[in-house]
C-alpha cells in the first residue's frame, strides 16, 4: 500500500465535498476543490497587494492545504459549527502519521487555523474573498438576501490588502471581464464562423503514398 498515491485519492475526494453553506444561499453549488483553486489565485493577487513582506511559496502552501481536514469530516458551515464539534487534533495526529509529508501539512493546518503569521492572516482573508466572489455573482444576478452574507464577511477581513481587494470586488461587476465594451463590433454584429473551403464536386482527396523504406 502506497502512502503517496493513498494522499493523493484522499485529496481528490475534496473535489466531491460540497460546500454546505451553498444549501442556504439556496442557489448554486460548489466543491472544496473548486474554493481552493480560485482561493489560490486570490492568494496570488493579495500577496502582490501587502506590504508586509511574506513568503509567497509559504502562503501558497497554508492555502493548499487549509480544508484538506475536510476530506474526513465535510464542510461545516457556520449554523453547523454551533452544535458539531470537529475532534481536529484525533484528525491532525491521524494525518501526520497518515498522509505523505504528514508532518508538513499538518505544521501547514495548525498555521493556518491559528491566523499567528501574516501568510496566515493573509491566507484567512483570501478564504474569505473567494466567497465573496461568489456572493457577488449572486448579487448581480438578483440574489435578495446576498447582502446579509456580506457585511458579516467584511467583518472577519484582518489585512489591509483584503480589505482593498473586497471593496475592488464589490464595485466590479462579476461578468464586465468577459462582457467588456458593450459597444464592442464584436457583440453588436456577432462572431462569424469560418468555414473550411468545400472540394469541388465529382473531386476525391490523393492520399499520400506512404514509402515502406
Amino acid at each position: 500500500m502506497s502512502q503517496r498515491a493513498n494522499y493523493l485519492h484522499e485529496v481528490g475526494m475534496l473535489n466531491r465535498t460540497p460546500r454546505s453553506g451553498f444549501a442556504f444561499l439556496g442557489s448554486g453549488a460548489q466543491s472544496v476543490a473548486e474554493h481552493i483553486y480560485r482561493m489560490m489565485h486570490v492568494a496570488f493577487v493579495l500577496a502582490r497587494m501587502s506590504r508586509a513582506p511574506l513568503d509567497e511559496a509559504r502562503l501558497m502552501r497554508l492555502v493548499m492545504f487549509h480544508d484538506l481536514p475536510e476530506a474526513r469530516t465535510g464542510d461545516h458551515n457556520y449554523v453547523n459549527r454551533k452544535y458539531v464539534t470537529e475532534d481536529l487534533e484525533l484528525l491532525l495526529a491521524d494525518g501526520a502519521r497518515e498522509w505523505c509529508r504528514g508532518d508538513e501539512i499538518v505544521a501547514a493546518i495548525r498555521e493556518f487555523e491559528s491566523g499567528a503569521t501574516p501568510e496566515a492572516r493573509l491566507a484567512k482573508d483570501a478564504d474569505q474573498l473567494e466567497l465573496l466572489l461568489v456572493l457577488k455573482q449572486h448579487a448581480d444576478l438578483g440574489k435578495p438576501n446576498v447582502a446579509d452574507w456580506i457585511a458579516p464577511l467584511l467583518a472577519r477581513l484582518k489585512t489591509d490588502a483584503g480589505k482593498r481587494l473586497a471593496a475592488e470586488i464589490l464595485a466590479t461587476r462579476w461578468d464586465a471581464w468577459w462582457f467588456g465594451d458593450k459597444n464592442d463590433a464584436h457583440w453588436i454584429q456577432g462572431k462569424k464562423r469560418a468555414h473550411a473551403p468545400r472540394r469541388a464536386a465529382g473531386k476525391t482527396r490523393k492520399r499520400k503514398k506512404i514509402s515502406a523504406n
